[in-house]
């Protein structure tokens, strides 16, 4: 109704006359039950509407701030486990470095050891030939000793034309032998 008023008074052509025309029509009764009406309808959209709308944008806005925090707190935690996992990832990088070293080292102790063992098995080898060599050429000495007495006793015996025992000539001849030795 207060729109068709309005609507009249912007189709009239005088200004003047168009407050008069306003008042007129405007009712003072309507306009105080519309007022009277809106008023009520505010406090009941307030008490009905207004209070539980509100509570919900609390309890959406309280959610969210939850929600932020609860993310926050992920973020730290999750920056701190990375953290721990680098730290543990670092850890076991030394722990294998530590490990490829003392790998190493123990290949080169037991690579000295083994050269060291080897070294000890040939100057044993070695050693043994050389006693062997020893006897053996002592061996050879006494056969050609034993084959040199047995020639000069075979050679004084066509010398001498006699027989002469062959112990006497031994002894002889080994007595000879020796300070021959002697005089090297």
């Amino acid at each position: 109704m207060f729109l068709d008023t309005f609507a009249l008074l912007a189709a009239d052509s005088g200004a003047t006359s168009g407050l008069a025309q306003l008042n007129k029509n405007l009712n003072l009764g309507d306009i105080i039950v519309t007022v009277s009406f809106f008023t009520i309808l505010m406090l009941l959209l307030k008490k009905f509407a207004w209070g539980p709308l509100m509570g919900i944008m609390d309890q959406r806005a309280q959610m969210i701030s939850n929600e932020i925090e609860a993310a926050e707190k992920s973020r730290l935690e999750s920056h701190k486990l990375l953290e721990e996992q680098r730290e543990l990832l670092k850890e076991a990088r030394d722990n294998a470095q530590s490990i490829v070293e003392n790998a190493q080292k123990q290949a080169e102790s037991h690579r000295d050891e083994l050269i060291n063992t080897a070294r000890a098995e040939a100057n044993r080898m070695k050693e043994a030939a050389v006693l062997e060599i020893a006897t053996e050429k002592d061996k050879a000495v006494a056969a050609v000793r034993e084959e040199f007495v047995s020639l000069s006793i075979l050679a004084a015996s066509k010398v001498l034309g006699k027989e002469i025992s062959e112990e006497d000539n031994r002894a002889l001849i080994e007595e000879t032998i020796a300070k021959a030795g002697e005089g090297r």
